[in-house]
């Protein structure tokens, strides 16, 4: 895929950082000495661990070159690098793991996930976040207009397989955790209309559909998938939509 867009990302700013501040509510260290913001985006995550944290070195790892500038711009007060989630372990001295909506992306992340708990210290806690929203509409018909269309060979591996059974991943981080809590929350996000979905998807889920496509191609992918979600998502009393996005949330303490 091209580089990851700050901009199309920061669109909706407000709902993507809501998932990040439950999941740091959750959060149980008092004064860790290093934390680390695992796919760290443009900084919107990393700011609210540096105001939780104002003690702690905060660092923020991404893949993405664009990202990391951003993220840079906004939270000077953070130290930021490139990084490979599905490689990556903590240094030594790393008190928590924060992974906001990234290791859904990772290939064999159960494995990392595994790996990155277990290279904390004693009480140190790796706080995960990922969307869980394959089975909805929004996704469904991705995969729909990818399979009907003149595109459907080019974009035959496109689409990102379901998370795991929650007891999965129990059953991977129990053995490296003294303490693991797992819960989904589900957000009904207010949107303007159907044009804000395709919007939102743009800055995630949908690119691996439309990176691929030339102009044309791209453009007639959006016209059909605009068409399906006004259908599958009928505008309220007062105009508006809503986007219904289910979330899994992981804390584990070492």
């Amino acid at each position: 895929m091209a580089d990851w867009s700050p901009a199309n990302y920061l669109k909706f700013e407000d709902e993507r950082t809501r998932p990040a501040r439950d999941l740091l509510a959750q959060v149980p260290v008092a004064r860790p000495r290093r934390v680390v913001d695992m796919g760290c985006g443009p900084g919107n995550s990393t700011e609210l661990l540096v105001e939780r944290f104002p003690e702690a070195e905060v660092v923020g790892l991404d893949n993405s070159p664009n990202m990391l500038a951003e993220a840079r711009k906004r939270v000077p007060r953070a130290r930021f690098a490139e990084a490979d989630a599905g490689k990556w372990v903590p240094d030594a001295g790393t008190d928590v793991v924060f992974a906001n909506a990234i290791y859904q992306w990772v290939p064999d992340h159960l494995e990392g996930l595994s790996r990155v708990a277990a290279g904390l210290p004693a009480g140190g806690v790796l706080a995960v976040q990922m969307p869980d929203n394959v089975a909805e509409p929004s996704h469904q018909l991705m995969r729909q207009v990818a399979a009907e269309g003149p595109w459907a060979e080019k974009l035959r591996d496109a689409a990102r397989p379901p998370l795991p059974p929650v007891r999965t991943y129990y059953d991977a981080l129990r053995p490296v955790s003294q303490r693991l809590d797992i819960w989904h929350a589900v957000y009904n996000h207010v949107l303007s209309g159907p044009e804000a979905i395709v919007e939102w998807v743009k800055g995630t889920g949908l690119r691996p559909f439309i990176d691929p496509l030339e102009p044309d191609e791209r453009e007639d992918f959006l016209a059909r998938y605009l068409a399906l979600i006004a259908e599958a998502y009928p505008r309220t009393g007062d105009g508006k939509v809503l986007l219904r996005f289910p979330r899994l949330f992981i804390v584990a303490v070492k």
